[in-house]
């Protein structure tokens, strides 16, 4: 007996339910836990709404949005990793490419080519909605990092510069978005978050 097409839909969404469960380098506010990679998705497509005025070029908000949403579906069987860890992100891309193939293989043909198509378009940063999606993909952690005063990035011992190095492709993309970016960073420097090198 075939799966039907609603039935391959729920399985991906039962699926779903493991992103919850994959916890982030930020905290949230109090500090009781990490923020889980469900969280840090609506986030960033709840920012792609509100932030739009800032890009450059004119922005397909929906395909954004998608893009939002699928871009850390992989890390349902791949995990979070750590993007100041040079050597595990590498290694992570072949994980995240397998979990892509393994978690949109449960959709129907048709959405399973447009899931995969969409999380590589993020991947490759090409396009202007790639690129808004990876600003705000970017943009988030020092919010949150700032906001919820995270002491968990304390223990990472990151520099500003680094911080800085990792995050300035943004002013490519947008001078407010860079400029605010800025000074959250300086802002978390001098709480302590960051070392000031």
């Amino acid at each position: 007996m075939s799966v039907s097409r609603l039935e391959k839909q729920m399985g991906f969404i039962f699926e779903l339910e493991k992103l919850k469960t994959v916890y982030r380098q930020n905290g949230i506010i109090g500090g009781v836990r990490q923020e889980n990679s469900a969280e840090h998705s609506w986030h960033i497509a709840v920012m792609a709404l509100l932030l739009t005025e800032y890009c450059k070029e004119k922005i397909d908000l929906f395909h954004t949005l998608k893009m939002l949403l699928i871009h850390d579906i992989v890390e349902v069987y791949a995990g979070d990793t750590f993007l100041y860890d040079t050597q595990k992100r590498e290694e992570a891309k072949t994980d995240e490419r397998i979990a892509a193939d393994k978690i949109f293989s449960l959709l129907p043909d048709d959405q399973k080519e447009d899931f995969m198509n969409t999380w590589l378009e993020f991947e490759e940063r090409k396009t202007p909605e790639a690129q808004y999606a990876a600003v705000l993909d970017n943009l988030q952690p020092l919010l949150n990092h700032y906001y919820t005063n995270n002491r968990n990035i304390i223990k990472k011992n990151l520099k500003k510069s680094q911080i800085i190095d990792k995050k300035e492709f943004i002013k490519d993309f947008s001078e407010e978005l860079w400029t605010f970016a800025l000074d959250i960073i300086e802002k978390g420097t001098a709480l302590g978050l960051y070392l000031d090198m």
